[in-house]
């Protein structure tokens, strides 16, 4: 298993525009995602709300930090 982090810091109104642009990409793309393909099960709408708060408490502009991880597995996909 690998694991990747990066943080980024909101020092500023520009910065905390760019991590609503982030948080908002991430739970359209969620939700789309969730319509084709996991619609109507429990993890996808868990994993929605999730997104949903992230993007909502993104939109009031405040000092923070955004810290992404990308766990990798090493698991292979069924074909």
């Amino acid at each position: 298993m690998s694991k990747h982090e990066a943080t980024f810091e909101i020092h500023s109104k520009s910065d905390s525009y760019a991590v609503r642009r982030i948080l908002e990409q991430a739970y359209d793309t969620i939700r789309e995602e969730s319509r084709s393909v996991r619609e109507g099960t429990d993890d996808a709408t868990a994993i929605l709300q999730e997104f949903k708060t992230l993007r909502e408490e993104a939109r009031q502009p405040t000092t923070g930090k955004l810290t992404i991880t990308y766990e990798q597995y090493g698991d292979e996909f069924d074909s």
